[in-house]
């Protein structure tokens, strides 16, 4: 779906969507357990859906509760062999999550996906996995999906790169909090994306479950259960961070309020301090869980992406329109998202008439240099790369078409009519 997007203002005031990474580990929480958990506000998205598919599939059941809840009624930490092929789609959260409950499995659990997700590496989590007893590989025998996954994993200890995914981690604990021996997790690099852990750490507390930092890693201890009556997700700051960045870059008198943007562990609320230290008009009454934000002039300062991957797009973006330099680091393995998310923004913008900088780990966009424009961009299948450009078009003169506009539905999937809610010009 192409969608056109002209220069607008916006303003008024929207509720921020429930968070992707809070939903996917409280519908896989609860399918860990024994009994019925409500799972309140839950975001709804094709991605999460691959998640509550894969509950289903191991032995649980997720049913459409009254008041925005999902009923989950899970395995009991002993997921079933599934009957057919995990399909995750594009998404590589269900995929790395559901790579270690498969592992749990009696026999063995077929995972794939789209082409997107099957470029995407799994190594250390399938070479961890079969570290722990478990059986692990890819058919392809390159480390990526399809994988084959089960023959119950025990647990114990076992060591793995911190630089390719946070969520191997996340995996890994999450299942281990069910395994006889638990899982201890030594990293033998730097954690990227540490507070995707802290979120998990975070969802398991919830559910009565404890994982722990240790001074090489993280572990789980075994044998723990998986209980909680109710859960509540909240507001996801990754998509909150196209909304503030719509206010920064095309506030109306007014600017925009985001409601449901209260406090957690996630690593995205940092979109707060960017915009702030660009010099953008932004207030976060952290009692209430409102931001406020408008238009003001913008100045490019240098940001680390290395525990904020997923906010690089709406950082360039930022960039884009501010005054001077803008320089996103530590950014390599942003590379490894559902697309190469340094690349995809640098060409689309430049594109749109920005001047960008790209080197293996840095992402350069020469405010001084760029005057944006219309233009025809792809979103590359991605929805933070579809996003960020509708985003960017709000700021720019004359119209800009993104092909693929369907795929916000990944995780913000009333993306567009909130811009339009907002005033923005927008067209399908």
């Amino acid at each position: 779906m192409d969608v056109t997007v002209s220069r607008s203002r916006v303003a008024g005031t929207v509720r921020a969507p429930p968070s992707k990474s809070y939903t996917h580990r409280a519908i896989l929480a609860a399918g860990y357990g024994a009994g019925e958990t409500l799972v309140r506000s839950p975001l709804r998205s094709a991605d999460t859906k691959r998640t509550m598919a894969a509950v289903e599939s191991f032995g649980g059941s997720v049913e459409d509760g009254e008041n925005d809840t999902l009923s989950i009624t899970g395995f009991g930490g002993r997921p079933e062999t599934p009957d057919d092929v995990l399909d995750c789609g594009n998404s590589g959260t269900t995929t790395r999550l559901v790579t270690a409950a498969g592992a749990l499995c009696d026999d063995l659990a077929v995972l794939t996906g789209d082409a997107s997700l099957r470029s995407r590496p799994h190594g250390p989590l399938l070479a961890a996995v079969e570290s722990l007893s478990g059986r692990a590989e890819s058919t392809r025998r390159n480390g990526r999906a399809p994988l084959v996954v089960g023959e119950r994993m025990t647990g114990g200890r076992t060591k793995m790169p911190g630089n390719v995914s946070s969520q191997f981690v996340t995996a890994l604990l999450m299942a281990g909090a069910v395994t006889e021996e638990g899982i201890e997790v030594e990293l033998t690099t730097e954690l990227k994306s540490a507070p995707y852990v802290d979120v998990t750490r975070e969802v398991l507390d919830d559910f009565g479950v404890t994982a722990s930092e240790t001074a090489a890693g993280y572990a789980a201890d075994g044998e723990q259960s998986y209980v909680a009556d109710a859960y509540d997700v909240p507001g996801d700051f990754s998509s909150i961070s196209y909304l503030l960045a719509a206010s920064a870059v095309a506030g109306a008198d007014g600017g925009v309020v985001v409601e449901g943007a209260r406090e957690s562990a996630q690593g995205d609320t940092a979109i707060v301090d960017v915009v702030e230290r660009m010099g953008g008009s932004v207030h976060w009454d952290r009692e209430v869980g409102e931001l406020h934000a408008n238009r003001a002039a913008l100045t490019g300062i240098e940001v680390s992406v290395a525990d904020t991957p997923d906010l690089l797009p709406t950082i360039a973006v930022l960039g884009a329109v501010a005054e001077g330099e803008t320089r996103i680091v530590d950014a390599e393995h942003v590379r490894y998202k559902e697309t190469d998310r340094v690349s995809a923004m640098a060409e689309e913008l430049t594109s749109m008439g920005a001047k960008v900088t790209e080197e293996p780990d840095t992402l350069t966009i020469h405010g001084d240099e760029t005057s944006l424009h219309g233009a025809q961009v792809d979103g590359r299948g991605d929805h933070r790369i579809v996003m960020a450009l509708a985003v960017a078009a709000l700021a720019t003169e004359g119209e800009t078409t993104i092909a693929g506009g369907e795929h916000v539905d990944v995780s913000f999937p009333d993306f567009f009519a909130t811009l339009v809610g907002l005033g923005a010009d927008v067209s399908a």
